[in-house]
């Protein structure tokens, strides 16, 4: 008996019956027939193929296929060559997906440290090392969408109940379960609308709540599905649990007995958690960074600590950009007091300091010039230091930094970066180049 089911309230259509949809929206054929060996075969040979060859490809696969099974297997191709930079080759050729369902999912190395971190607080790990959690603690996952978050969950050792109210979501979501996580937990996928669902016997409740809708994305929390204020209530109902929320969401929407999180993979803000357990201290604040090669259980995470902010200061030596997930969880007072730095405007989150200290929050750059901003004079300079490559950074300027390039007309061996921005409220363009920046403090 499979380990992955469906308890969906209403009889789910059959494989047979559901269409897997194409990267241009349209229903095409059928997800039983992509898992049959034919699929499979065809999905195989189609997995490194180029999609500005596609017609070709389609017409010469035609002779020998049917044409609706060709057609969902190169829409399939193309979702997955577009999953991998989010799930990683092993993964993303193996699981299914829908367009929306690649948009929306996490990406793979986050969800697996969320659940990591979950599993730390639920059930701190035995001195010897167990691959499920025994007996396993359940989390029922609401919206999952394809199943990337329950798949991580499952394979951090919980059992889960994965809920979500598109019917095709459902049976992909459920066949990414058997697919990556075979013969792990106790897993069940359920086609209801998650406001109606019965989280009467919920243990530990997951939420991501679609943050998309039919004009793209949603910026107000309330208009979420289901809305940021019903997810935390349930959240506080069950008593144990996490909201994954857009990253820009304004702090004083952050209900005083959660922790809030934000969180960088390779250095691009990904996501923000709200988080509610009696481990969880209410009201921190936390940036964790994640690193390629970092296991998802040891990553590198500043807390708060409610430090004034930092003061301005003339520019220093030395210039820190911190990172997103820093600025956004209000730390960057934090990095500065580890930097013996300040910043060079009050309303800018840059710091500048006399000297290089190494810190894994903050790229540092060795300032070498420091000019009222003038293209003109930024040009000549260029020239004169023969820079045929630049890295344009910006905080507090309207200027576009391909159209700044383009006007530079760079030619030469060397390369700079330029930060256009404010200084005690006046323009200013600081140039330099990067420092090294260590992967572990």
């Amino acid at each position: 008996m499979d380990r992955v089911t469906d308890r969906a309230p209403a009889p789910s259509p059959s494989p047979a019956e559901t269409p897997v949809e194409a990267a241009d929206g349209d229903a095409r054929p059928l997800l039983a027939p992509l898992l049959s060996a034919e699929g499979q075969a065809l999905l195989a040979e189609l997995r490194d193929h180029d999609p500005a060859g596609e017609l070709a490809v389609a017409t010469r696969l035609r002779r020998d296929h049917p044409a609706e099974l060709v057609s969902a297997a190169l829409a399939q191709a193309r979702l997955r060559q577009r999953a991998v930079a989010k799930f990683g080759a092993d993964d993303a050729y193996r699981m299914y997906f829908t367009p929306n369902g690649v948009e929306q999912a996490t990406r793979g190395s986050v969800a697996a440290y969320r659940a990591a971190r979950l599993r730390t607080l639920v059930a701190p790990p035995p001195p010897a090392p167990s691959p499920a959690l025994d007996p396993a603690v359940r989390v029922t996952d609401l919206c999952c969408g394809i199943g990337g978050d329950a798949i991580e969950l499952a394979r951090a050792g919980f059992a889960v109940s994965a809920v979500d109210i598109d019917p095709l979501t459902c049976e992909i979501a459920r066949t990414n379960l058997r697919t990556l996580v075979p013969g792990g937990p106790p897993a069940t996928v359920t086609r209801a609308d998650v406001r109606e669902h019965d989280l009467s016997g919920a243990e530990v409740l997951f939420i991501d709540p679609a943050r998309r809708g039919g004009r793209g994305r949603i910026f107000n929390p309330e208009a979420y599905s289901p809305p940021l204020s019903w997810a935390i209530e349930a959240v506080r109902r069950v008593g144990t649990g996490a909201v994954k929320i857009a990253p820009g969401i304004p702090h004083e929407l952050v209900p005083d007995d959660f922790e809030a999180e934000w969180i960088s993979d390779g250095g691009d803000v990904k996501e923000a958690v709200l988080w509610h357990h009696r481990a969880v201290v209410p009201g921190t604040r936390r940036a964790t960074l994640l690193t390629p090669g970092t296991p998802a259980a040891a990553p590198l995470t500043l807390t708060g600590r409610g430090l004034p902010d930092p003061p301005v200061r003339p520019v220093g030596r030395f210039l820190y950009e911190p990172d997103g997930a820093v600025i956004r969880a209000h730390l960057v007072a934090e990095v500065a007091e580890e930097l013996a730095g300040g910043l060079v405007d009050a309303t800018i989150a840059y710091i500048t300091a006399d000297a290089a200290r190494p810190t894994p929050y903050a790229t540092g750059y060795e300032i070498t010039d420091e000019l009222p901003f003038s293209l003109k004079r930024l040009k000549a300079l260029l020239r004169e230091r023969e820079v045929g490559v630049l890295t344009v950074k910006k905080r507090g300027s309207a200027v576009e930094p391909e159209e700044l390039r383009r006007r530079m007309k760079l030619k030469g061996p060397h390369a700079a970066t330029v930060f256009l921005t404010r200084v005690a409220g006046a323009p200013t363009m600081l140039i330099g180049h990067p420092v090294e920046r260590p992967d572990r403090p």
